[in-house]
């Protein structure tokens, strides 16, 4: 079972592509008129009004089975499937509709949903794409359905966006992960290949304890793209040598000095002191003598000057 995201902004296009199919099967509905193609789109358009200011209104989500599963897909276990997707995914208290398609080997449906719920608010895509995954992966255990057969058997040029630069990393990571003999190789394969590393550190600490990879504007977490891409997992692959990033980090001790950090210190301390106490130990050369000896007896005149005293006026 494999769900797929997609948002747009015209319910007409995409109602009238999935209606079009002439074996298409509506398997349910809600909030809709079913009187024809152009009743259901004009529903659906009406509650868009609710919220004017949503561009993209229209909910679209195609869900594919294995072929293994096809002998069990009823249209009974399809729409099943379907609702407990959509309630999993917090689309309720809405329009939607059920459409079963019969057009390729693999058995699928299409779920077009109104993003603008009956009471006009926004119903939320935050993080959609990983719900959706986690969503499909609990009703496949749920129900026992086939899993797929590897990632290397998909044809990742029919996928777009985040699913397809997923699968681009999955493939490149793959191929590198062999030749790699440390990090720092590995770090830098990835990088010719546009795809860069983010280290997830415990705390406030230098301790690695997870990773992700990032390619363009979509970022993954290792064990998202593949369970064998961990942190810990390739780590032993990798022969557990520190990260480069992590390398950069630390700080080195100068070679051939054979002191310690803590004599070094103190010997710059030391440095220190002995400069601010010589800045003391100047001696006054003879024009600061005879400049300090003039200001000394003007000072005096001062003092023999008689006080101009002011008497106070009542």
């Amino acid at each position: 079972m494999i769900g797929k995201i997609v948002k747009g902004r015209s319910f007409k296009g995409c109602i009238s592509y999935i209606l079009s199919d002439k074996e298409s099967k509506i398997l349910a509905t809600k909030g809709v008129l079913e009187t024809d193609t152009k009743s259901i789109i004009n529903s659906f358009y009406m509650q868009s009004m609710l919220n004017p200011k949503l561009s993209k209104c229209v909910g679209h989500i195609p869900l594919a089975f294995s072929l293994d599963d096809k002998e069990r897909m009823t249209d009974h276990f399809m729409e099943r499937l379907a609702k407990e997707y959509m309630k999993a995914m917090g689309i309720e208290n809405t329009q939607y509709l059920i459409v079963r398609h019969s057009n390729t080997n693999h058995p699928h449906c299409h779920i077009v949903f109104n993003r603008v719920d009956n009471d006009g608010n926004t119903i939320s895509d935050k993080n959609d794409r990983y719900r959706n995954e986690k969503v499909c992966k609990q009703l496949k255990d749920k129900y026992n359905l086939t899993y797929g057969k590897g990632k290397e058997n998909v044809n990742v040029q029919k996928l777009k966006g985040a699913e397809q630069t997923k699968y681009e990393i999955y493939h490149e990571v793959r191929a590198i992960l062999p030749k790699a003999k440390n990090w720092q190789q590995f770090e830098e394969a990835l990088k010719q290949q546009g795809i860069s590393i983010e280290y997830k550190h415990k705390g406030q600490t230098d301790e690695v304890q997870g990773i992700s990879f990032k390619k363009g504007e979509y970022s993954f977490k290792g064990s998202d793209v593949d369970r064998k891409f961990s942190y810990g997992k390739l780590n032993i692959l990798l022969g557990e040598s520190i990260p480069i990033q992590q390398e950069q980090q630390q700080v080195t001790t100068p070679i051939g000095t054979g002191n310690s950090v803590s004599e070094n210190i103190l010997s710059g301390v030391g440095n220190v002191l002995s400069t601010v106490g010589g800045l003391f130990d100047i001696q006054p050369s003879n024009q600061d003598e005879n400049e300090a000896e003039y200001l000394r007896q003007q000072a005096l005149k001062k003092k023999k000057k008689p006080e101009n005293r002011r008497g106070i006026r009542r």
